[in-house]
């Protein structure tokens, strides 16, 4: 009862704040936070829309973002001079992003080179990926794109080039890939540990698309197992799962989206369904919250810790420093050309 009077104030608190700034603030909050923090945002999404959001509202002078360290990142990105972007916490990270360093993503792109020559490969960030890697993008004519217009991307992509370089979520890239059909042997993965990736002089000049070895903890949690034991408990129930999960989960489910696709199968799902989701677990909370009349479940609790880390009090610490505190800065000659790969995404 304390924590919940304690929320409370502190809620009410925000909502002052949000009312005396009016249309001059806007807070964004990712799908996987929790639901306090939903509900005090004024939209909510995956990275794609929310990435629009920040593009597209010139008012707003201040946008604080409720989701990880690139999300913010890619805002400060695309806003205006008169916009300040802030995060709750500047330890929100995410490990897929760290996973493509930009020193070996550099060396990768020249080994690459040295065997197919210039000009071959687009090169194509996941937005879960720090703002150098979206720099190289942009500057090697390159794009960002998300889990929800990723087929897009790799179709502009090849209408731009003959080949492909995805960072850094491997499963996504490959999924992506095998929804677009692309021959098996034709998708190598590039293990930046090891010379060439891994990879021998021919493999690299038969593949289409190289795949960085990366990958999300909370959606790599999800195993063919964890399948078979919940539909023998559920056998009319549908699964669907977000596409950083590997390939043989992916294929095994009913279904397969971004974390709006989710949102959007669960809504349009007829009253009475049963749905198990493979994703982070405070969506599939909140979902199982919104649809009653509907039986949400978890394919395995599986939790983003860093998105966990943005909270009520860091939020309101943030508003109470509005344009002080947590601010999300890029360095100006790596923003230009990460600008570039991402307006590259919004025009797709």
């Amino acid at each position: 009862m304390e924590n919940t009077k304690a929320d409370k104030k502190i809620i009410d608190k925000i909502i002052k704040i949000k009312q005396g700034l009016g249309n001059r603030l806007i807070i964004l909050t990712h799908h996987y936070q929790r639901k306090e923090v939903v509900d005090l945002g004024d939209h909510r999404g995956d990275s794609f829309g929310l990435s629009q959001q920040a593009a597209g509202d010139e008012r707003a002078q201040y946008i604080i973002f409720c989701g990880v360290h690139f999300m913010a990142e890619s805002a400060a990105i695309l806003a205006k001079d008169h916009q300040t972007v802030q995060i709750p916490d500047m330890n929100a990270g995410c490990w897929m992003a760290d996973m493509a360093d930009a020193y070996l993503v550099e060396k990768a792109w020249n080994d690459v080179a040295a065997i197919v020559g210039n000009d071959i490969v687009t090169p194509l960030a996941y937005m879960n990926s720090d703002a150098f890697i979206k720099a190289h993008c942009g500057k090697n004519q390159g794009a960002v794109c998300t889990s929800s217009n990723a087929p897009k991307a790799f179709k502009w992509a090849f209408r731009q080039r003959e080949k492909i370089f995805f960072f850094p979520d491997e499963h996504l890239g490959r999924n992506t890939g095998n929804h677009l059909g692309i021959p098996e042997n034709e998708m190598i993965v590039w293990d930046p540990e090891k010379p060439l990736g891994g990879n021998t002089e021919q493999d690299i000049k038969k593949a289409r698309v190289f795949l960085w070895k990366g990958y999300c903890l909370v959606h790599t949690r999800f195993t063919i197992d964890d399948m078979e034991t919940i539909r023998k408990s559920f056998p009319d129930a549908k699964i669907v799962v977000h596409p950083e999960c590997t390939q043989e989960v992916v294929k095994a489910s009913d279904a397969v989206g971004s974390t709006s696709f989710i949102v959007t199968y669960v809504a349009d799902a007829p009253t009475g369904s049963t749905i198990i989701i493979g994703t982070e677990i405070n969506l599939i909370k909140r979902l199982a919250m919104e649809y009653p009349d509907k039986q949400i479940l978890p394919l395995k609790d599986s939790l983003c810790p860093n998105m966990y880390k943005i909270n009520l009090k860091n939020l309101l610490a943030c508003l109470e420093n509005i344009g002080k505190k947590n601010i999300v800065k890029v360095d100006e000659t790596i923003k230009k050309d990460a600008f570039t790969a991402l307006e590259n995404m919004l025009s797709l």
